[in-house]
This record gives C-alpha cells, structure tokens and sequence, in this order.
C-alpha cells in the first residue's frame, strides 16, 4: 500500500475538520468570515485564508484550502493551520465563555457554571502544548486506519457496516480521531475490527447488578456462587484487575464487533449489545460508565416505555434500543461495568435494514431526494421535538446516537434512537423523588439546557449534514429541503399548541453549534463545552 495515497487523504481530512473549526468557533465569532462565492474567505491570526465549499453550515470542502502569502494564494498544511489556530486560541479575551450562549439557549445550569467557568476560562488562556500533537496524532490515526481498512474485510451484516464507515470523524472537532492508549487499532470498528470477549465470573457478594440480564448469563456458563461477567479484552489489559475468588477469568468469549462509538460492541451469537467501561480518551472524553450511569439506565429504560409509545401513537416510525440492565464488580464497579443494551434489529420491522444516520451523511444518493428528505425528517426529527415539547425528554440524536431503518427501496420508515446516556430529563417535569441525588442529578437538564442539546444534536450534528450530502453542490436543493422541513416542523408546532422553543426556531434564531475546538484547546470535560452561534437553515 502506498504510504503517499494513504497520508494524502489524512493530511487533507485532518485540515478539512480543523479549518471547519476555525470558522465556526474563532473566525466566525470575531466576524471574520466573508462569503465571496464559490468561496469563503476568513482570517485566522491574520493571515487570509479561502476555501471552495457547499452544504451550507456543514461547509463542505470543494478542493484544498489556501493562503494569501506576498499577494498570491499558496496551499495550506495542517502544521501552518495548527499554528495559526494556536495564535488565535492564545488570546481568546473576547471569546472566553465556554458555558453557552445567553439569549439562544437560555442561561446553562448556574450550579454547573459556577462549578466549571473559572477554570475553563483560565485554561483557555494558558498556552496548551498538547494541541499540536494531539491534531498529528489524529491525522496519523486515520491514516493507520485508512491501511487497516485496505487489508480488512468489512462485515457482511449491512447495520455492522455502516457501524465502521466513520473512518474521518467528527467533520467539527480538530482532533477526530485522537485516541489514546496501545493496541487502539486491534479494536478499531472503522479498521473492521472483531474480537473475542473476555469471560469474567464474579462471586455472588461481591456483584452489583440491576434489572434484566438474561442476555448475559446465556453468553455462557459460570461457576457455582458466581455470575457471569463479560469484558472488553482492551479494558482488562488497560485496568489489570486482581483475579482471585472474588473475579474468575473464564478465557474467551463469544465474538463481538465493535460498533461507532468503540467501546459499545454488538454480540452477533446472542443478538446483543453491551456497553463497556473503556479507561481510554476518544475524541475528547475519556469513556467510562460511571456508577450513576449505570443505574441511570435501568432507570431511564422503565420510564421511557410508556412516554415513547405515547409519542408512537403519533409518530409510527419512532423506535428506541432499551438499556434494560447492568452488572459490575464491586470491587471494580466502574471499570467493569457493562449495561446490555438491545440490537437494532429487535426494533425493526421485517423487511426494515438498520443504518447509522452518520453513514447515511456520508453516502447518501436516493432517486428523488427531496421525497426521501421529507420521509427523514418526519422519521427522524418530529417525534424528538415531541418529546421534548409533550415530556420533557432531552434525546441526543446525533448522528452517532440514531439508527434509520430502511426498506426494501432504501427509503427511510424508522428511526431508532439509542444511548441512554445521553437522555435527559427536563427538570420540575418528572418525579425523581426516590432516587440517589447522583443519579437524579445526572439525569436531569434544565428546560434551557435541554432544549439547547436538543437543537445542536438533532439539527446542527444531525441533520445539516445529511442535507449537504442529499444536495451536493447544488445550493437551490438545498434550500428546498430546508423549506421542506420547515413546512413539517410548522405543521408540527401547530398540532403542539405554538410552543415558544419551537416558534422561536422557525422565526430564525441562531443555532446553537458545540464548541468542540475551545473545549479541546482548554483540555475541559467534554460537559464543559458551550455553544457559539451558527445561522439556521430554517429562517
């Protein structure tokens, strides 16, 4: 395999993400982006820079992109990019705030802002040594991946597939695909990866568990006293822990492929999907079910059965992967937790193809694509926004976190929505009386807050890409599939009583863009990450 063919594509996916960064979170916020079609000029530590791009806010990427040097415009490198950035990230006393956006997504949770605002406003100041290395290390892993790719067979299961197509990441995050810790590519869904579970047993006093695991205890046999506990080989060789009595190793288990988020693998044997701790940053978190996460859940996965089949009545298409239980060590109750989570083919119907929307961003081309939209949209976005408007439920439906089922044609019937993670409750509308305040606590946004996370995930994330891939170059498309969903979410805000969130979206409000740029150049939690505006397609 030619080194150059692979580092080429790497090289210019890496500067793609990054320079999409620069417009969104340092250029654009300082007004200092121009369209001047077929291009977009911005300045980033005073230097111009162009690029040809389409799709609108998901800024589509036409050829490479340059610097105006001595009067004349050169190609850009990452490196000068990474520098450039570094200049501007340097002296960010205008654009300091990480914790939202006052007047577009409402003030963020004040306990939260207070708890974070400080020290995420201090480390944006500080010179990070980490980022220049962090945005190779990125390049240098898709290029890995890219040569793993070529000597790999992908997965005959169609769902599995498009699970491993993400091979360049978040198209808004300059370090897509950082990933820390050895062996990462052994275990790499985008590198077609699979592998053999590890068999743990756990004595029975020292178990922690909670609501149905049938699905683990058929992945095999455990000995007397003992339950079954399955691990990700990366997470033991990663975490080491004691074996003795109370944790047995039972050898190799059934195999499992790893789906889009690395460490949530899906069982083909038992039709299956758990969810592991993974010690290991990715992106920018590192991942790992936390305790409360874990028995968050559980309590989600009750409380979410009726709410989603009242929103069903309405919206046929919606589906959802309950997270119906966890086990874990005691001793060892974070690092070996495991939530089992259902397969999406459990949730389609006959006939009905699951697919990742964030595959279907990237290879998108039905017949007649303003129907096939409109089909998306119903399926995808209005059953969220109902449940967000009729219960106060916050879905994260991010291109990663939706599945949608496709027929026979390739037409879009279902939606599929997964991850309770990242779920929410919209606090003073649920009873939480009862529950561990951690677990309250974690479960639970303000209307604001949840409403914010709602529009980034589903518009911004979600579905401004899909559009750019359905439209290409070709801009009136473009605007009339926004026209299209506008139409469907103006119907909908009329059979919800004109909610104020919603009027205000279709009256044109900014869009609320995550600020995964400034979070990373500030080494913050990934929670920590505000919002900067973008324009809506809707207006």
């Amino acid at each position: 395999m030619d080194v150059l063919a692979i580092g080429a594509p790497a090289e210019e996916a890496t500067l793609a993400a990054l320079l999409r960064c620069c417009v969104r979170e340092v250029a654009g916020p300082r007004g200092l982006v121009w369209p001047a079609p077929p291009y977009v000029l911005l300045r980033v530590a005073g230097t111009l820079l162009r690029a040809r791009t389409h799709g609108g806010a998901a800024l589509r990427l036409d050829g490479p992109p340059e610097r105006l040097e001595s009067g004349s415009w050169q190609p850009l490198t990452v490196a000068e990019l990474v520098r450039l950035t570094e200049t501007d990230l340097s002296d960010l006393s205008d654009l300091s705030d990480l914790s939202g956006l006052s007047g577009l997504a409402g003030r963020q949770d004040e306990q939260a802002r207070r708890g974070r605002g400080a020290g995420a406003e201090r480390l944006l100041a500080e010179p990070n040594g980490e980022f220049a290395g962090q945005v190779a290390a990125s390049r240098d892993a898709i290029a890995a991946i890219l040569a793993a790719r070529a000597r790999a067979e992908p997965p005959a299961d169609p769902w599995l597939a498009s699970e491993q197509a993400l091979v360049y990441g978040h198209p808004f995050h300059p370090t897509p695909k950082a990933r820390d810790g050895a062996d990462w590519l052994r275990y790499a869904p985008e590198a077609h990866a699979a592998f053999p579970l590890r068999l743990l047993a756990v004595r029975d006093d020292a178990l922690a568990e909670e609501g149905d695991l049938t699905a683990l205890d058929a992945l095999g046999p455990a000995p007397a006293g003992h339950r079954l506990l399955p691990a990700h080989p990366w997470q033991l060789a990663l975490l080491r822990p004691a074996l003795g009595s109370e944790l047995v190793d039972l050898g190799p288990g059934p195999l499992a492929v790893p789906t889009s988020s690395v460490r949530t693998v899906y069982v083909p044997d038992a039709e299956v999907c758990l969810k592991f701790s993974l010690d290991v940053r990715i992106t920018n978190c590192v991942r790992k079910n936390a305790w409360y996460e874990l028995a968050g859940a559980v309590e989600l996965t009750s409380r979410l059965a009726p709410l989603i089949g009242e929103v069903a009545a309405r919206h046929p298409a919606v589906r959802w992967l309950p997270e119906p239980g966890y086990r874990t060590a005691l001793g060892q109750r974070e690092g070996l937790g495991v939530i089992v989570r259902a397969s999406p083919w459990t949730a389609c119907d006959p006939g009905v193809t699951p697919a990742l929307a964030a595959a279907l961003a990237l290879d998108a081309a039905p017949a007649d694509p303003l129907a096939w939209w409109t089909a998306y949209v119903s399926a995808v976005a209005l059953p969220v926004v109902d449940l967000y408007v009729s219960h106060g439920v916050v879905l994260e439906a991010h291109l990663q976190n939706v599945l949608v089922g496709l027929d026979a044609a390739g037409r879009p019937v279902q939606a599929i929505f997964r991850d309770l993670e990242g779920v929410k409750l919209v606090a003073g509308r649920h009873d939480l009386d009862g529950l561990h305040p951690a677990v309250a606590a974690a479960l639970t946004h303000d209307p604001a807050r949840g409403w914010a996370r709602v529009v980034y995930c589903l518009f911004v994330n979600h579905l401004t890409e899909i559009a750019a891939t359905l439209a290409g170059p070709d801009d009136e498309l473009l605007r009339a599939l926004w026209r299209a969903a506008r139409d469907l979410l103006a119907r909908q805000a009329a059979e919800l009583g004109q909610p104020l969130p919603l009027r205000d979206l279709l009256a044109g409000a900014p869009l609320p863009a995550k600020a995964n740029l400034r979070v990373r150049w500030a080494r913050a939690a990934d929670r920590s990450a505000g919002y900067v505006p973008i324009a809506n397609p809707l207006a």
